[in-house]
């Protein structure tokens, strides 16, 4: 009989992540280390990228970085085709790259409509794309993209934002359907107000510097949205895709997973 400790374990799996380079993605990429796979870190940022394989190698991991603009899709390609031809399989995609976009609706220009959604509904689809084929071949395989809990939650001057993150979720559901009977399981996960670099444009004063009041009044915000009274770090949405990229959850495929705190609930 399988263990608890096995069924978690990722020995001699492979897994890609976008968004590497900090907060969700680099938490992500460490677990899933952690946890025994290979994993493959891309980013625009290639120098925070490879300062968090270094961390991994630190403790005996396997880590490889590429520089990969997620907007591109020859790049996602690249991206994907490079951990299976340098670790030999592709078992996990994690999906986690992604910018924000604040502001009304009635004032979102060409321009930034086209650039958020390139980076957080286009770059998913890319890769999912990329995926399938290597994941078919295996028989197997786990898609995780990350959506967000505005999609439960709709949240004025979050609007461009909180419509690719619902295309994300659909898009999720959508694949499952497709995917599923080669073998690959496709999930999203919807986090709550998680504190990362992605939040850090709200805690900012006009030097650029995390403002400590505005840190304050931004943490007990989102604590009173929670029933729990607390606000989530990366780490909290990196163990809910241990979960999804392991055999724990072998039959869960479609599905919108939320660790929020309960600030959102899904109806």
């Amino acid at each position: 009989m399988t263990t608890l400790a096995e069924v978690f374990r990722l020995d001699g799996r492979v897994a890609a992540v976008t968004g590497a380079a900090s907060g969700i993605g680099a938490a992500c990429a460490e677990v899933l280390a952690t946890a025994g796979a290979h994993v493959l870190l891309g980013d625009v940022d290639e120098a925070g990228a490879e300062a968090v394989a270094e961390r991994i190698r630190s403790f005996g991991g396997t880590a490889l970085v590429q520089r990969c603009d997620v907007a591109l899709r020859a790049e996602v390609q690249a991206f994907v085709e490079r951990a299976a031809r340098e670790l030999g399989r592709l078992d996990v995609l994690c999906n986690v790259a992604g910018v924000p976009s604040d502001g009304p609706l009635a004032d979102v220009t060409e321009a930034e409509f086209d650039r958020v959604l390139g980076i957080n509904l286009k770059s998913v689809l890319y890769a999912c794309q990329a995926a399938l084929p290597v994941m078919a071949a295996l028989g197997a395989g786990s898609i995780i993209n990350v959506s967000s809990a505005v999609i439960d939650a709709p949240t004025a001057g979050y609007g461009v934002y909180a419509m690719t993150k619902a295309a994300v979720a659909s898009l999720t559901q959508t694949l499952a359907l497709e995917a599923g009977p080669q073998g690959v399981r496709v999930n999203a996960i919807a986090p709550g107000a998680t504190l990362t670099a992605f939040t850090k444009r709200h805690l900012e004063g006009p030097d650029g510097e995390t403002d400590p009041a505005r840190l304050e009044a931004f943490l007990d915000a989102m604590r009173q949205r929670s029933p729990l009274g607390r606000v989530g770090d990366a780490l909290d949405q990196a163990w809910l895709v241990l979960y999804l990229a392991s055999d724990a959850s072998r039959f869960s495929t479609g599905q919108i997973w939320r660790a929020n705190g309960g600030q959102a609930l899904a109806r």
